[in-house]
């Protein structure tokens, strides 16, 4: 066995240890490094046979069983290192063997380097995990009113079936909170959450981030490509908020992913099928959209298998309070003090409409805070688009509020039976009032 010039120039450069042996066990050729790792000196090793320069040695071994030993670990003169051995066959057969030598040292540090390495892994997995986590369950979710207990209960109730769930509600009314709620109450709960606002992306953007694209699809495209949110959403649940705004082209695409189970990457041939649970979610009238040509039948028919309707701030007054103690609360503790509220503020903040709902609220709590002067917030504390309120109750009596009501039904009334006299006759019937009354209540 004969070794080239430019394969010893290779060797002798190598940072391992290396031996080479002949078939009859005779040691042909053995680099500086091994030389460094064993402390054996090159003349009394190169040119004799192993087994009588390095009692022990296992390399004679691969020479009759022709299998290589891996991870063989010898100590020597108090020097511990580990070997890597392999039989060399060329076209005739059979022509030797070799061993790799590295000393425990080197590969200590290099499982030291690994641990450091797992560590940032994991580290990172721990990171996008608690990313990808929903926040929030039912028991975040304030329900004192008795209509938004009944959307909490229906959560409970859908929540384990696996159907695509459609949530309306205005904004400001904590859409994403029942999204989160129900991928927590769901099967789903150890797998991703992923949030997308579709409103965020146009186009071909929104395409690519919910199903990815491979290298070089379009310019500027990453080289190694990237994975959409739909296959980092696999095993859990994806919500799409304000799907009302996403393209019609891309909705084609979202219900094939829909209906066949699989996404196709920007640039791909090839389906990937994906487990995933879609929620989706919307400040809109859909069928409206439909009618109008603005959002496909099909796919609404699609995602709307099971829809949730949030009903808004002012339809549910009675969870108004529960709200404002419970930002109140998380304020308190931030500010390490008392935070109190008087009463003309609390009526003016229940008689208040709330069309941002929720998120207004916590704006409008937020601004007293700041304006309030010890610990109290008071009426003038509030914004001024709430303070008017005051004065609008103020300025009227109970009986001219009735004699309001009354009036509009009246109108209501005759409008649907006509104004002759069997119209009139009809609506004072319906009103549960003789005609007479309702000639007098007209004048």
């Amino acid at each position: 066995m004969r070794i080239d010039n430019w394969i010893k120039a290779i060797f002798d450069n190598l940072y391992d240890g290396i031996l080479i042996i002949d078939t009859n066990e005779i040691v042909k050729y053995v680099n500086p490094a091994y030389t460094r790792i064993t402390n054996v000196p090159y003349n009394e090793i190169v040119g004799n046979k192993l087994r009588h320069v390095r009692p022990g040695a296992r390399l004679q071994n691969v020479l009759s069983t022709k299998k290589p030993i891996v991870g063989a670990l010898r100590e020597e003169f108090g020097i511990q290192y580990s070997v890597n051995m392999s039989p060399i066959f060329d076209d005739s057969g059979l022509v030797g063997a070799i061993s790799v030598v590295s000393t425990i040292d080197d590969i200590y540090r290099l499982y030291q380097d690994i641990d450091k390495y797992k560590l940032k892994v994991k580290t990172l997995e721990n990171r996008i995990s608690a990313i990808q986590k929903a926040k929030y369950t039912l028991n975040d979710i304030i329900s004192t009113d008795e209509s938004s207990i009944k959307v909490k209960n229906i959560i409970k109730k859908i929540a384990n079936k696996d159907i695509t769930v459609l949530i309306y509600g205005e904004s400001g009314t904590g859409k994403e909170l029942y999204a989160n709620a129900i991928h927590n109450e769901s099967d789903r709960v150890d797998g991703p959450f992923i949030a997308v606002n579709c409103a965020s992306f146009q186009g071909n953007l929104l395409v690519s981030e919910l199903f990815g694209y491979e290298e070089g699809s379009f310019t500027g495209a990453k080289r190694e490509g990237k994975m959409g949110l739909f296959e980092a959403a696999n095993k859990g649940t994806i919500f799409l908020d304000e799907i009302s705004e996403m393209d019609y082209e891309v909705q084609a695409k979202l219900l094939r992913t829909l209906q066949e189970g699989t996404i196709r990457r920007v640039g791909s041939v090839k389906e990937t099928a994906i487990d995933v649970r879609v929620i989706a979610a919307t400040n809109k009238n859909l069928e409206e959209m439909v009618n109008k040509g603005q959002f496909r039948h099909d796919l609404f028919y699609r995602i709307s298998v099971f829809p949730v309707t949030i009903p808004p701030l002012r339809k549910r007054k009675n969870d108004i309070f529960p709200f404002v103690y419970d930002l109140i609360y998380s304020y308190k503790n931030s500010l390490k003090k008392d935070i109190m509220i008087s009463k003309d503020a609390e009526s003016a903040l229940y008689n208040y409409d709330w069309p941002g709902n929720i998120r207004e609220l916590k704006n409008t709590l937020e601004f007293a805070i700041n304006m309030m002067e010890d610990n109290i917030i008071e009426y003038n504390h509030l914004p001024a688009r709430i303070q008017p309120s005051k004065k609008e109750f103020a300025d009227y009596k109970l009986s001219d509020k009735i004699r309001e009501v009354e009036r509009q039904e009246i109108i209501k009334r005759i409008n649907l039976y006509g104004d002759s006299i069997e119209g009139k006759r009809k609506a004072a019937d319906s009103l549960g009032i003789s005609l007479a009354t309702l000639y007098n209540k007209l004048k």
